[in-house]
């Protein structure tokens, strides 16, 4: 049995929708409110029999591996990982070579978590750190217990003897960066701290930031956790594990630039708000926050350190289709950082979030403050800056967006500032791995196909409705090939010969629950509503065709492909008339 069954086949889907839906029984099935959209009436349908749900007001649907992706972020790996540990299943088993890294990082995991709760324990018992914590930084206890705050005592090992006792060894408590070797010996790495721990977004501790409670001369107010098995600084939201439900529901996450104002921020009820470690935001951060939303916005000073994170997140966010702006705070309020204005009035704050400036705009802005635009080598070093940006973004629209921006701000013409970006020098855009694609919408555009194919799956007399198109027209493999078997079948059960992958299996599973939701008896209207159907899908099948053969068309240089494009062009356009009607 292979790991996807093996958990499949020990978790309920309705137990683990269960936990994010609140779930009520509709017969054979169970309904809530979806999770994925803000909706009035419940359309969310769990089909424990198949295994199978779907979300009727955003179009998507799948298995437990499927809902568990959607609502935690996660891509596969993460979510069988998750499922695995709540079905009780060793992955390890299942991994061909494997060389105990699973179990080693469950040894890691167990051991900060251990190491967090020993630090909210010392808290307690330290008058000092709570003062600190309740008194300066006016934390309430349920925000120290969401967040887990603790203190670690001052003193040489007094974690490291409580582990120990607890079946852990030196090198594992290494491996996590909870102790280090001095010239006396292992001994704690944090003493005399407040602890806040750093946790993925499943709410596993990874790792720590830790602030100094006594000033020291010569000491760092703040240490971290260093690269470890479980903690990358590159990689690492913090606070999303308590935001990625207020992010979903606002649809907009709000990045900060230390965890203190994440804290200060969720403690007045605004919970979309995350950090990274200082202003270094990455692909990576951002690719985790895109599961949530595609409006990221960011609260940093436009200092050096600020102005040039937002440089290098402009192009890295606009190749991901995500729309980046920039979180003024208010001149007149004093404040520094999101804390302290939360402290001054948490309205402002939230005001402050929205009505946030586009990212480009703002960097203009603090250009203009930075260089004096009515001189000639203001201008020069403010359109370097800015055209050094604006090259990295790669769709020409929004490029040339911001190039009008760019010329308005500074008095140019746009063809001086074309010709200007044309002669700079290409930038290095650091990615991780492969070009980033842009990301998928929340919402399934193509699930309207579903409601073809399910008709046609389940009911013979609707198959006629499909003899005009094509199984190409339909997207994505798993559609297209349901739809070849259901117009190789006249009458009675679609053959599953054909039909044999696990992605497959799942989209039959929830072509059924929308049937037996939305047609649980046949009616001639549903036979209009599915040839309504067909036309929609052919003259977006098309459209696409159409747009193909204009970028096809505006590449061509010899003259006669021109003239053949442009007759296709004409036909498609007649065609695509002809289905309005």
């Amino acid at each position: 049995m292979e790991a996807k069954e093996d958990i499949r086949s020990r978790l309920n889907i309705e137990d683990v929708v269960g936990e994010y839906v609140q779930l009520k029984r509709a017969g054979r099935n169970f309904k809530g409110m979806s999770p994925f959209s803000q909706e009035k009436t419940a359309s969310f349908m769990v089909s424990p029999e198949k295994h199978i749900w779907h979300d009727f007001s955003s179009g998507k649907g799948g298995d437990v591996f499927a809902f568990i992706m959607e609502v935690e972020g996660l891509d596969f790996k993460g979510a069988i990982e998750l499922l695995a540990r709540k079905a009780g299943v060793d992955l390890s088993q299942y991994r061909t070579g494997d060389t105990g890294l699973g179990k080693k990082k469950e040894r890691l995991f167990a051991a900060n978590d251990l190491a967090a709760r020993f630090y909210q324990q010392s808290l307690i018992k330290n008058k000092p750190a709570l003062e600190y914590v309740v008194k300066k930084r006016r934390m309430n206890k349920q925000v120290v217990q969401d967040f887990r705050i603790g203190y670690s005592p001052n003193d040489q090992d007094s974690l490291l003897k409580a582990l120990l006792k607890r079946g852990f060894t030196e090198n594992e408590l290494r491996d996590c960066g909870l102790v280090v070797t001095r010239r006396y010996g292992a001994s704690d790495m944090f003493r005399g701290r407040i602890m806040v721990p750093l946790m993925d977004p499943q709410g596993r501790v990874v790792g720590f930031t830790a602030r100094i409670l006594t000033d020291v001369p010569g000491a760092p107010k703040y240490i971290n956790t260093p690269q470890t098995l479980l903690y990358d600084k590159g990689r690492h939201v913090f606070g999303l594990h308590l935001a990625k439900e207020a992010i979903r529901q606002s649809d907009s996450a709000v990045v900060v630039e230390g965890n203190l104002d994440v804290i200060a921020s969720h403690q007045v009820g605004i919970k979309n708000v995350v950090a990274t470690a200082g202003t270094a935001i990455t692909e990576h951060h951002l690719r985790a926050l895109s599961r949530f939303t595609q409006d990221v916005r960011l609260a940093f000073d436009a200092d050096k350190a600020g102005v040039n994170a937002t440089e290098r997140a402009i192009a890295i966010a606009s190749n991901m289709g995500i729309n980046l702006s920039i979180i003024v705070l208010p001149s007149e309020s004093g404040a520094k950082d999101a804390d302290e204005l939360i402290q001054k009035d948490p309205a402002l704050w939230q005001a402050a979030i929205d009505r946030p400036l586009d990212a480009v705009e703002w960097l203009l802005k603090t250009y203009a403050g930075r260089f004096d635009l009515t001189t000639a080598e203001g201008k020069r070093r403010a359109t370097d800056q800015a055209l050094s940006v604006v090259r990295a973004i790669e769709d020409p629209v929004l490029r040339e967006h911001y190039m009008q921006k760019i010329a308005a701000a500074v008095g140019s013409s746009l063809t001086a500032l074309n010709s200007k970006l044309d002669q700079q020098p290409e930038p290095q855009v650091h990615r991780a791995g492969q070009k980033t694609t842009n990301l998928q919408p929340s919402h399934d555009p193509n699930s309207y196909q579903d409601h073809l194919l399910g008709l046609a799956w389940v009911y013979p007399q609707a198959r006629d409705a499909l003899v005009s198109v094509e199984p190409k027209m339909f997207a994505g493999d798993a559609r297209q090939a349901i739809a070849a078997a259901i117009k190789s079948t006249a009458s009675g059960p679609v053959s599953t010969n054909s039909l044999q992958s696990d992605d497959i299996r799942v989209k039959i599973g929830e072509l059924e629950l929308i049937v037996e939701t939305k047609y649980p008896t046949f009616a001639d209207a549903h036979y209009f509503e599915a040839v309504d159907i067909v036309k929609r899908v052919k003259k977006e099948h098309k459209m696409g065709e159409r747009i193909l053969l204009a970028t096809q068309f505006n590449q061509a240089e010899d003259k006669a492909e021109r003239v053949r494009l442009n007759k296709l062009i004409k036909q498609l356009d007649k065609d695509i008339e002809a289905l309005k009607h």
